[in-house]
């Protein structure tokens, strides 16, 4: 993996799609957020840069990461730090990878350890260039993190595996993640142009076969509003995940990451997220994040502990009725 400037922790690699400049409108209040720092923050920099890793929340420049880091919380990724793809929304540098580091899962197993995490999510750049996608360094990756932090639980956050023939969902399965997480990111009719190297209904059958495979782990899947969708679309694509069986749905805000990337069609209101999390609740989902700030791995250790108790509770069986 290209090591950064420890110097300069937001160094951003420079190959970017060439994408022509968007207006960015201000942020409401509502989506503002504190700039990092701390000596939790620090601490958790530290033990990252050490085993060489790298994070979505810094790639993908999320705007939780000053809170999740200073409790210790990093979501990890991958496979590198360059992907194969050029979606519009997304901030990961898009070029030609560098060749797997077979010691990587080692270092994510030994971050892991070191932070204490009770709760890890995992997730990768895609990886057309693989015959498998790095389906098998997922598992072993979640195999090392088992042997390394038994205690910790662990989700997987996956690319769609469009271009593998062969078992890349089941090797990924085998390896026995607690949650399964593929992120449709955006209505089915925006797809050409927020993610036009995926297909909205393979990454839907792709959550629905996880689900087939193993009945009892968790499955998961997140969308992004702001881009340009209906209100109207969104309440399908609930609709078509709740078919594919899929337990938990997060909704968070589209934040454009430079003048290059899709352009904000607008910022969605709390109380519109409330009625997107009501409408999904109503719709059979165990468990619902929708808000502003809401992204697949805010607060997934909590959002993972509630996801147990409301199937347990499901799952309970009622008392028999009083003669």
């Amino acid at each position: 993996m290209r090591q950064r400037d420890l110097r300069n922790p937001g160094e951003r690699h420079p190959e970017k799609v060439n994408r022509p400049d968007t207006a960015q409108p201000k942020k409401p209040a509502w989506i503002r957020v504190r700039a990092p720092g701390g000596q939790g923050y620090q601490d958790t920099h530290r033990i990252i840069r050490e085993h060489g890793l790298a994070t979505v929340c810094e790639e993908a420049g999320c705007p939780n990461v000053g809170e999740c880091w200073s409790q210790g919380h990093a979501t990890m990724m991958i496979m590198g730090e360059i992907c194969t793809r050029g979606c519009t929304f997304c901030n990961v540098a898009t070029g030609k990878p560098q060749p797997l580091d077979p010691f990587e899962p080692g270092r994510v197993a030994q971050a892991v350890a070191r932070l204490g995490l009770k709760h890890v999510v995992i997730t990768s750049v895609d990886r057309d260039d693989l015959d498998d996608g790095g389906a098998e360094h997922f598992a072993r990756t979640i195999r090392a993190t088992r042997h390394r932090a038994p205690d910790t639980t662990i989700e997987v956050l996956v690319p769609d595996f469009l271009k593998c023939p062969g078992t890349a969902l089941e090797t990924v399965i085998a390896a026995k993640p607690d949650v399964f997480n593929h992120n449709l990111e955006t209505v089915p009719g925006l797809y050409p142009e927020v993610r036009p190297g995926a297909r909205y209904f393979h990454s839907l059958r792709l959550l629905q076969r996880a689900k087939e495979i193993d009945p009892a782990m968790f499955t998961k899947s997140g969308i992004m509003v702001g881009l340009g969708e209906t209100r109207q679309a969104v309440l399908q694509v609930m609709d078509d995940l709740r078919a594919a069986d899929v337990d938990f749905l997060t909704i968070g805000q589209y934040l454009q990451p430079t003048p290059k990337h899709h352009a904000v069609d607008r910022f969605v209101t709390p109380e519109e997220f409330a009625a997107y999390e009501r409408a999904a609740y109503g719709k059979g989902f165990l468990m619902v994040s929708a808000s502003p700030l809401t992204r697949s791995s805010h607060h997934a250790g909590e959002d993972f502990a509630r996801l147990r108790a409301a199937r347990d509770k499901v799952q309970s069986p009622r008392p028999d009725p009083v003669s």
